[in-house]
C-alpha cells in the first residue's frame, strides 16, 4: 500500500525546470477569489511586494506550506508586502476552493483563475511555487519555494535557506534579490492550452472570434454605436487585437459586473469561458486571418433609429452644452407631460444626442416643487426607465405596464463625460403605450440611505441599508448606483423563516455602466422579506477616479459626492398567485429532498 501511495505521489511531483525565469514582466489581471471579492494586480501599485503562492486542493506541498507561509504574512503584511494565493487547476472551483479553505483555515483571499489564461500567461508549473513580484517594475523578483524545509515524502524540521524572507528582506532594502529563482517543489499542474499552443494558430477567425464579436460586441462597437471603435473587419479586430486582450483579462469588457456564482440574469452581457480562452489564445497566436468570410465585413445587421420602431410619443430632451474636458455636474431638464390624458407605458427608449458624451439618464415623472428655498426641486411619482451606455430599448416584463398621469412633469438626470472636443446633446425619450390597460401594474421602490459618511484615505468602507416587503411580491430587477468612489455592491435577502440569500453581488461595480440587473426568472419575495443592500466605496489614492482622497466623503448628488443607492422593480402578487408561488417553491424543496 505504501509503495502504491509513492508512486502516485511520485508521479505527480516529479520536478522539472522552472518555466519562467526572474525579471519576467507580468501583465495586469483581475480575478474573483473564492468568496467573490475582485482582486486586480496593478492595484497593488502602493504595495512594497506582491507575494503569491500558486494553490491547489489536495496538495500536500501546499497545505504542509501554508502555516510557514501565514507566519511570513503576519511578519511582513505591516511593511507593505500583499500576500494572496491563486489557483489555476483544472479540476478546482470555486466550490471546492472554498471547502478547502475552511477544511484547512486558509484566510488568504483565492484568486480563482478558472480560464487558465493567468496560469498560462505566467507559465505556472507547480503548486506550492511563489512569485514575488515588484509593484515598481511589475516584474518578478522571485520564483520558488518558501524554503527548502520541503521535499517529496521529506521534510526537515527547520529550514537551512529562507529564499522567501530572504528576497523580501532585499526588496524592503531597495536591493537586488541575490537569489532570485529556485526550482520549486509541488503538484504539477495540468495547463493543455499551454502544450497546445500551436492548436491556436488554427482558432477560425471566420467561424468562431468574427461570430462571438459580431453577436456580443458590435451592438456597442458599431457606426454610431457607443464604443471607441467600429469592428467593421478582420484588419480593425486585428489592429486592437491586444488591446482586446487586455480589455478582457481585466474584466472592463464586456461590461458586465455581477458575480455569476449568483443568480441568473436575462441581460447577462458577459462571455462564457470557452469564448473568453479562445479571442484571449488567438490574440496570442497572432490573431491569424485564416481561410473563410469575414463575419463583420458581411455583417448586414440593420440598426433602426428606435429599437421597436417609432415610438407613440417622443419627447425632446432640452439641449446641453458639453464642454472638451472636465467633469459636467449632473443635469435635470424638465419637460410638460405634452399628454391631455393618462397612458399605461409598455416599453420606453432614449435615443442619445452624443453616445460618446452621454453616460447615462434616469427618467421620472411627478411634479416640481415651487418652493424655490426647497432643498428637493422636484417630487417623483414613478419611473420612466432611462439609457446606460450598451442599452438599446427596455420593455417592460410581460403583462406589466407604468400609468403616466396627463397631468406631471418629466425630469431627466443626465450625466455627460467629455471626451476631447465640445458637443451639444440633444436626446430624445421614446414612450411606447398599451392600448389597453395591462394586467399588472408594475411598481417598485429605492433603498438609500443618506446619512453615509466615508472616511478619508480608505481604501473600502461599507455601509448598508436594507428594504422590508409588506406585501407578497414578484422582484424584476436590481440596480445598484453609487459615484466615482463605489466599487461594490450586494443585496441579500432574508426570508421571513430565517434563511439569507444573495440575490445580487455586483464585486467590481463601475460607475462608468449602470446597469440594472434583470432576473431570467423574476423571484418569489414572500411578505416580510427583508432586502439588506450594502455598498462599498475606496476614498483612497489608489482608486483613479478619485477626485480627492483626502476629503470624508458624505451623500450628495454630485459625482464627487456618494451614494449608497438602490432602485427595484417589482410588482404585489394577488392570492391565487402568492399560492402558486408558494407551491412552486415546496415542490422544488422537496425536489431536492427537504434541504
Amino acid at each position: 500500500m505504501r509503495k502504491a501511495i509513492f508512486l502516485f505521489v511520485t508521479l505527480l511531483l516529479t520536478t522539472s525546470a522552472l518555466a519562467i525565469r526572474s525579471n519576467d514582466h507580468v501583465e495586469n489581471f483581475k480575478l474573483l477569489d473564492h468568496k467573490g471579492k475582485s482582486h486586480e494586480l496593478y492595484y497593488l501599485s502602493d504595495a512594497k511586494a506582491v507575494v503569491f503562492m500558486v494553490q491547489g486542493n489536495g496538495c500536500p506541498i501546499v497545505r504542509n506550506a501554508l502555516p510557514r507561509f501565514k507566519e511570513i504574512r503576519d511578519q511582513y503584511s505591516a511593511q507593505g508586502v500583499e500576500f494572496l494565493l491563486i489557483n489555476s487547476n483544472l479540476q478546482d472551483n470555486r466550490d471546492s476552493i472554498a471547502k478547502e479553505a475552511e477544511s484547512f483555515a486558509i484566510d488568504f483571499p483565492i484568486l480563482v483563475d478558472g480560464t487558465q489564461l493567468i496560469g498560462e500567461a505566467l507559465d505556472f508549473v507547480r503548486t506550492g511555487e511563489i512569485f514575488v513580484v515588484d509593484p515598481k517594475t511589475w516584474k518578478i523578483a522571485y520564483q520558488g519555494p518558501i524554503n527548502d524545509r520541503l521535499d517529496y515524502e521529506t521534510q526537515r524540521p527547520e529550514a537551512k535557506h529562507h529564499y522567501l524572507t530572504n528576497a523580501l528582506d532585499s526588496m524592503l532594502k531597495g536591493e537586488a534579490v541575490e537569489l532570485a529563482s529556485v526550482d520549486a517543489v509541488g503538484c504539477l499542474i495540468n495547463l493543455p492550452s499551454k502544450k497546445n499552443k500551436q492548436a491556436h494558430t488554427q482558432i477560425s477567425y471566420s467561424e468562431n472570434i468574427g461570430p462571438i464579436l459580431r453577436d456580443n460586441c458590435v451592438t456597442c462597437h458599431r457606426d454610431g454605436g457607443i464604443g471607441p471603435f467600429a469592428m467593421t473587419d478582420y484588419n480593425i479586430v486585428r489592429g486592437f487585437s491586444p488591446m482586446i486582450r487586455e480589455v478582457i483579462r481585466t474584466k472592463r469588457m464586456p461590461p458586465w459586473h455581477a458575480d455569476p456564482h449568483y443568480g441568473e440574469f436575462s441581460n447577462d452581457r458577459s462571455l462564457s469561458k470557452q469564448e473568453i480562452q479562445d479571442i484571449v489564445h488567438w490574440v496570442e497566436a497572432g490573431a491569424p486571418r485564416g481561410e473563410g468570410p469575414d463575419p463583420l465585413a458581411e455583417n448586414d445587421a440593420v440598426w433602426p433609429e428606435w429599437a421597436l420602431g417609432e415610438p407613440d410619443l417622443i419627447v425632446d430632451i432640452p439641449a446641453t452644452e458639453v464642454p472638451a474636458s472636465g467633469i459636467v455636474d449632473y443635469q435635470y431638464p424638465l419637460v410638460d407631460n405634452p399628454m391631455t390624458e393618462g397612458k399605461w407605458v409598455r416599453a420606453n427608449e432614449i435615443i442619445p444626442g452624443d453616445r460618446s458624451a452621454l453616460h447615462h439618464v434616469i427618467t421620472m415623472f411627478g411634479k416640481p416643487n415651487p418652493d424655490p428655498k426647497a432643498r428637493r426641486k422636484f417630487s417623483p411619482m414613478g419611473g420612466l426607465g432611462g439609457y446606460v451606455p450598451g442599452a438599446v430599448s427596455n420593455e417592460l416584463p410581460e403583462g406589466t405596464g407604468t400609468y403616466l398621469p396627463a397631468d406631471t412633469t418629466l425630469s431627466f438626470q443626465m450625466h455627460y463625460t467629455a471626451y476631447g472636443k465640445p458637443t451639444t446633446d440633444e436626446s430624445r425619450l421614446g414612450l411606447y403605450f398599451y392600448k389597453e390597460k395591462p394586467e399588472h401594474h408594475l411598481g417598485g421602490t429605492f433603498i438609500a440611505n443618506s446619512d453615509i459618511r466615508i472616511p478619508a484615505n480608505t481604501k473600502a468602507h461599507t455601509e448598508y441599508e436594507s428594504y422590508t416587503f409588506e406585501k407578497d411580491t414578484l422582484l424584476y430587477s436590481m440596480l445598484p448606483h453609487s459615484h466615482f468612489r463605489g466599487i461594490a455592491s450586494d443585496f441579500v435577502a432574508t426570508y421571513p423563516d430565517g434563511t439569507t440569500e444573495m440575490l445580487l453581488s455586483v464585486p467590481d461595480y463601475d460607475f462608468n455602466w449602470q446597469t440594472s440587473y434583470e432576473f431570467k426568472e423574476p423571484r418569489f419575495m414572500p411578505a416580510g422579506t427583508t432586502i439588506l443592500h450594502s455598498t462599498t466605496w475606496d476614498n483612497s489614492a489608489q482608486n483613479p477616479a478619485n477626485p480627492d482622497p483626502n476629503q470624508v466623503v458624505t451623500w450628495g448628488e454630485q459625482s464627487f459626492e456618494e451614494m449608497l443607492f438602490a432602485s427595484l422593480v417589482f410588482r404585489q402578487l394577488d392570492e391565487e398567485e402568492v399560492a402558486q408561488y408558494k407551491n412552486k417553491a415546496a415542490g422544488a424543496l422537496a425536489s431536492h429532498g427537504g434541504k
